[in-house]
């Protein structure tokens, strides 16, 4: 059963959250569908382990074919390996991705499948119409792809921060939102410090983050951070050190046999 984040009127985010975690050997992974109205959107799909479950859960609330777009973070297979069956199931949507990926994405589908369907999102970011709202596609380069965006719903004040954020369940539930980084979620820290590329984009990141009016962060892997945790997350990855900053020589050596 999906998450509801959010429900005004006609608009309604959802997050589906345990689609591909079975047996333990895929990571977990967040898939989020915004209604407004009428249409559609959905962030990134997920792979073919969550497909079947993801399209059936949506039907009992909204009509896949009526989807509008398919909007992606970034290429990575866990956002949208599933891409082929998506363009079969909607046929009138538009995949929204990076320009850096456009022309990747494709090698997910069957010849000619994304023909006149992609939108290449510019490095600058870009507003997406669903319906008579609008998402904004904002920068987050290189946390962790090269090209990657996140998006922020201002009517639910909800910021869908892909890589950025995540945190690891251990014994919680990704519908149990975290209202406090006292003490960090389990795995934040070792995660943000991997796959991040470097405290300087992040520091960037964070003087962006504080020009919109964020309810809520929620990542593609783990639980949602809102209340103080919102302020409490920008201002803890403003000062985090991180990617490149912590290399070394001794990170580039040939192994020994």
């Amino acid at each position: 059963m999906p998450h509801e984040l959010f429900r005004h009127k006609g608009h309604v985010c959802l997050m589906f959250s345990d689609l591909s975690t079975e047996g333990g050997e895929a990571v977990q992974a967040n898939q989020f569908l915004i209604v407004n109205d009428d249409t559609g959107a959905i962030i990134d799909p997920g792979g073919n382990l969550a497909y079947s479950e993801l399209y059936l859960g949506m039907t009992k609330y909204f009509a896949p074919s009526r989807l509008s777009a398919i909007i992606a973070s970034h290429a990575d297979p866990d956002i949208i390996a599933s891409l082929d069956r998506w363009m079969t199931a909607t046929p009138d949507a538009k995949l929204y991705v990076s320009t850096l990926w456009e022309r990747f994405v494709p090698h997910f589908c069957k010849p000619g499948k994304t023909l006149g369907r992609v939108v290449g999102i510019p490095d600058p970011g870009m507003h997406i119409s669903i319906g008579d709202c609008e998402l904004i596609a904002v920068p987050a380069h290189f946390m962790h792809a090269e090209g990657n965006f996140q998006f922020y719903d201002p009517i639910s004040k909800i910021l869908f921060s892909g890589d950025l954020g995540v945190n690891f369940l251990g014994k919680h539930k990704a519908s149990d939102y975290i209202t406090s980084l006292s003490p960090l979620p389990d795995g934040m820290e070792a995660f943000h410090r991997r796959y991040m590329v470097s405290g300087k984009i992040l520091r960037f990141w964070a003087r962006m983050a504080r020009q919109m009016d964020i309810h809520m962060i929620v990542p593609q892997h783990g639980a949602p951070l809102a209340g103080p945790a919102v302020k409490e997350f920008i201002d803890w990855v403003e000062g985090l050190s991180c990617g490149i900053d912590l290399m070394t020589d001794a990170n580039y050596t040939v192994p020994a046999a």
